[in-house]
């Protein structure tokens, strides 16, 4: 349940800390005072849209921070799997700063959004006045039924097997309608096949063939500097190799006079014959490079096949040409085994179509068994409310497909009076009875999904007098199961609250601010009677509020 609530420079608040009791809680305040800023303060800390532009200061940071105590919940599976702290009091805490970027803790651990949505769905329900539309809505209804069923593990096993069956129809519509484009291209596939094929490409084929080119087109000038090379080195009078050689028996003859003459004497002839050896490998060079005509246009038609086939395949590589190479073959060999591949994925789908059409009837059966408790749970709450007479069908029909969600088309009739046609709810419940209809659908999930706390926004829309105070019975009912907190304008439903809380605003200077406190037991009767009459409640109005509190 919530336990406390703290909220920091969020629209009207500037500063707000609420502690909050179990049971049925309820918040009054005239229309403007800030009762939406709780919801929309703990639907942002849920995980909903941040909007900095709501902060009171734009300068400041926005904190909002909730308690929730979740000792009698089997909540710490969730928190072992999200590598949580889990302690029996829950702190979830959302920073955001003035630029609108925000930071999500539970228990002072960084969390993501997907974390945040999921716990606070585990935690809190926040029912507001324009969700009475969902009733109307065929997925809400069916999962109404789900959660009554508690078919949880019904709808896995079947979801598991509409996942494989889809995922083998799309894969068999694929292969044929790749194979119906194929067999339209199969010539043009097969003459590309070919002339890659024919190609015969190899790895680094194209490096090597760009280098050979380079030195056949240059062969006359290489070959020219590399003579030359040699006889400067080794050929004539004046040859580098000569004047070293002419260097060292100079230095020879005259290194007995000093022994640092005998060290260059060895560096000399290491000198020399580093110069032999580069003279040796030149000529070798030399002799090896030719002008050959022949391998130039060898060389040269290779090379633009290359070239064509890469323009012709938008790709730069002998390698890229390789896979699409490798495609094509796949492809076209795929011709001879298409009939086989389309026989092995159609038996593929009959079988998990089979899988599935069994887990879809064991998920309807499960269903189909929570229809009686969901239509008798929901007129009693009805006649509860003033409505005895009042009929709900929960019709449950085979759908003409399957979706993710089962082969079953849910409807919700309806009927306000005994005369009345059963008709779809959507088109026949006013107001007053959506919202009746959608307390007693809330009471009724409030049991079967354990959820610590429940937030009502306003549901009695529509809704006055007597049947108000029945609403209110209905409240404070589901409070016995767990915490209720609803937000109200109507005294008869407020007056059933086990705790009471008031929103109002104050001027300080040129700002505006609201505030939320809990009522005591003399306030909540002004507050009550103010409810019936008005600000300056009569000794009548007075009175009325302490009858409806039971107070003498």
């Amino acid at each position: 349940m919530l336990t406390r609530l703290e909220i920091d420079n969020y629209t009207l608040i500037e500063r707000s800390e609420i502690d909050f009791d179990n049971g049925f809680s309820v918040i009054t305040g005239e229309t403007g005072a800030g009762k939406s800023i709780l919801l929309g303060a703990l639907g942002m800390l849920m995980g909903g849209k941040v909007e900095s532009k709501y902060f009171k200061d734009a300068e400041k940071k926005c904190v909002i921070e909730a308690a929730f105590d979740i000792s009698g919940y089997d909540f710490r599976a969730f928190f072992d799997e999200n590598e949580l702290d889990y302690d029996d009091e829950c702190v979830i805490r959302k920073e955001i700063t003035p630029s609108g970027k925000a930071r999500s803790f539970v228990n002072d651990t960084p969390v993501s959004v997907s974390q945040l949505k999921q716990i606070g769905e585990m935690l809190i329900d926040i029912h507001s006045q324009h969700q009475n539309l969902l009733l109307k809505d065929s997925g809400f209804q069916l999962s109404v039924v789900d959660s009554v069923a508690e078919s949880k593990n019904e709808l896995a096993a079947y979801q598991s097997d509409f996942k494989k069956w889809n995922g083998a129809k799309k894969e068999l519509e694929r292969l044929k309608e790749q194979m119906e484009n194929d067999a339209r291209d199969a010539d043009y596939l097969k003459s590309q096949l070919e002339k890659l094929q024919s190609a015969n490409l190899a790895d680094g084929e194209q490096d090597e063939l760009e280098q050979e080119n380079s030195l056949l087109q240059n062969a006359e000038t290489i070959k020219s500097a590399l003579s030359s090379v040699v006889a400067l080195v080794d050929d004539d009078d004046n040859a580098v190799n000569v004047r070293l050689k002419q260097t060292v028996n100079l230095l020879t003859s005259v290194s007995s006079f000093t022994p640092e003459l005998g060290s260059l004497v060895e560096r000399t002839n290491a000198v020399l014959a580093e110069m032999k050896d580069i003279s040796a490998v030149v000529a070798e060079v030399a002799d090896k490079v030719e002008f050959n005509q022949d391998r130039i246009d060898f060389v040269s038609s290779r090379l633009d096949t290359i070239y064509s086939l890469e323009k012709r395949h938008k790709v730069n590589t002998v390698a890229e040409l390789k896979e699409i190479q490798a495609d094509l073959e796949r492809r076209v060999s795929s011709f001879s085994s298409a009939d086989e591949q389309i026989a092995s994925l159609e038996a593929d789908v009959a079988k998990y179509f089979q899988q599935m059409e069994k887990s879809a009837t064991s998920l309807s059966e499960k269903r189909r068994g929570s229809l009686l408790k969901i239509q008798s749970t929901v007129e009693a709450s009805l006649s509860l409310m003033g409505m005895p007479l009042a009929k709900l069908t929960v019709d449950l029909q085979k759908s003409d497909q399957y979706t993710l969600s089962g082969a079953d088309d849910v409807t919700f009739l309806f009927s306000a009076n005994k005369d009345k046609r059963m008709l779809p709810i959507a088109e026949i419940a006013s107001g007053g009875e959506v919202s009746r209809v959608m307390l007693s659908l809330k009471s009724l999930l409030s049991e079967v999904k354990k959820m610590p706390t429940i937030i009502l926004d306003e549901v009695d829309t529509g809704i006055s007098g007597e049947v108000a105070g029945r609403m209110g019975e209905v409240m404070s009912s589901m409070g016995c199961r767990m915490q209720v907190i609803a937000i109200t304008h109507l005294p008869q439903i407020a007056s059933k609250g086990k705790s009471h809380y008031k929103v109002y605003k104050e001027e300080d200077g040129d700002k505006v601010l609201s505030h939320i406190v809990k009522l005591s037991a003399d306030e909540r009767i002004n507050e009550i009677a103010q409810m019936l009459s008005g600000k300056n409640p009569t000794e009548a109005a007075i009175q009325n509020a302490k009858d409806l509190l039971g107070k003498s």
